[in-house]
């Protein structure tokens, strides 16, 4: 059986050098669940700011409004 020091124990444990292979797995799942969310992320924006195919802006409220404003400035 092989003892560490324990400056050795408190390095390994700051390096991350003692954790369980249960802890690596559940450590790796999580970095690939975060690597999936940030790909799927950099398409959709992607896909947001591809130009030549932007949505056309909503009509409505905000027409009525600036409808309003251009009535009340023409009526000086």
């Amino acid at each position: 059986m092989m003892y560490n020091t324990q400056s050795y124990q408190t390095y390994k444990h700051e390096h991350g050098l003692d954790i369980t292979a249960a802890e690596q797995r559940a450590a790796d799942v999580r970095a690939g669940e975060v690597a999936a969310a940030l790909s799927d992320l950099r398409l959709r924006l992607a896909r947001a700011f591809r130009p030549g195919h932007r949505a056309r802006p909503a009509r409505g409220p905000a027409d009525a409004v600036t409808a309003q404003v251009r009535f009340l400035s023409s009526a000086r």
